[in-house]
């Protein structure tokens, strides 16, 4: 078994990538983009990629939205949820966060550090890095003209870095979700406790486009976890949504809503139906009796029957 996720070693992707079972065994190939691991799982260099998709404090990951709601059919089969907390690494001389004229991290982590260091470091030029780790390797490097990363602990604790400063992100419990994607395959079974992805473009932009789609799932009582537009790139105006809800295509109700959801936008795109990660809070609400599997499986053998009553 093949993995690949966002690199280089030591990121929080692949702190996320050792949740799975017989990762940590397994061998690990680090990739420089979103882009670049989904294509090696396209191409079939590796078996699956774990990309971020989305964070407590600044949403979605729109590198991971966008190429896998693009591009040849991937399926997420599996999430993992990984706390985040940032150490501030500098070059050897560097005593104080004052002295820092450059600092390299991903766009992401900057986001959720840009208050500290604005207060501690408001000199210092961002430059943006493929990843945390990245841009703390970058240090090591006697002809980069970088003075400080802003990194997980495992890079520090993994590498000959100065750690000037521990837990410097704005938002103490701060939390990153994964997906563990692979080629279309079979889908894992129904836990109770799962989630379901979609990809809707929105057929025409016109009044009350959006709320049809939604009715889908509300009179279906499919509980969305996550909605957010983004744009094809086929000019202003063309969107599509990307959707995470509760619950797997197994069931009544979110079979239902699918083949709803597909009358509507034909070229809906399923991403998989998985089992959710973190603690018990996440449990989508309790149903109403009309929309449990026997409720649908009732009205089906009653519509059967007036139709057979009529043959």
């Amino acid at each position: 078994m093949i993995f690949t996720y966002l690199g280089p070693a030591g990121t929080f992707t692949e702190s996320a990538l050792l949740q799975v079972p017989g990762a940590a065994e397994a061998e690990r190939v680090p990739a420089t983009s979103v882009n670049n691991a989904l294509d090696r799982v396209r191409e079939g260099a590796a078996d699956a990629a774990m990309v971020p998709i989305e964070n407590s404090v600044e949403g979605g990951v729109s590198a991971t939205l966008d190429s896998i709601a693009t591009g040849g059919s991937l399926q997420i089969v599996a999430e993992a949820l990984v706390p985040i907390t940032f150490d501030l690494v500098v070059r050897d001389g560097i005593e104080e966060p004052g002295q820092i004229r450059t600092v390299a991290t991903h766009g992401h982590a900057w986001a959720q550090c840009r208050s500290w260091s604005e207060a501690n470091m408001p000199t210092a030029e961002f430059i943006p890095a493929s990843s945390t780790a990245a841009g703390a390797l970058s240090i090591l490097d006697e002809k980069s003209d970088v003075d400080a990363a802003i990194c997980s602990p495992l890079v520090a604790q993994e590498n000959p870095l100065k750690v000037l400063r521990h837990g410097i992100e704005d938002n103490a419990g701060a939390v990153t979700r994964f997906v563990l994607v692979r080629r279309p395959g079979s889908i894992p079974e129904p836990t109770g406790r799962d989630k379901t992805t979609v990809v809707i473009p929105l057929p025409e932009d016109r009044p009350g486009g959006l709320m049809e789609i939604l009715e889908q799932f509300a009179a279906r009582g499919v509980n969305l976890s996550r909605i957010e537009s983004r744009p094809t790139g086929q000019g202003l105006g063309n969107y599509f949504f990307s959707v995470d809800t509760h619950g797997h295509i197994g069931e009544a109700r979110m079979a239902d809503a699918l083949a709803g959801l597909h009358r509507i936008s034909p070229n809906l795109r399923f991403l998989g139906s998985y089992p959710a990660a973190g603690p018990a809070q996440i449990d989508p609400p309790s149903l109403k009796r009309h929309n449990t599997d026997e409720a649908f499986a009732q009205a089906a053998e009653w519509v059967a029957s007036i139709r057979g009553a009529g043959s």
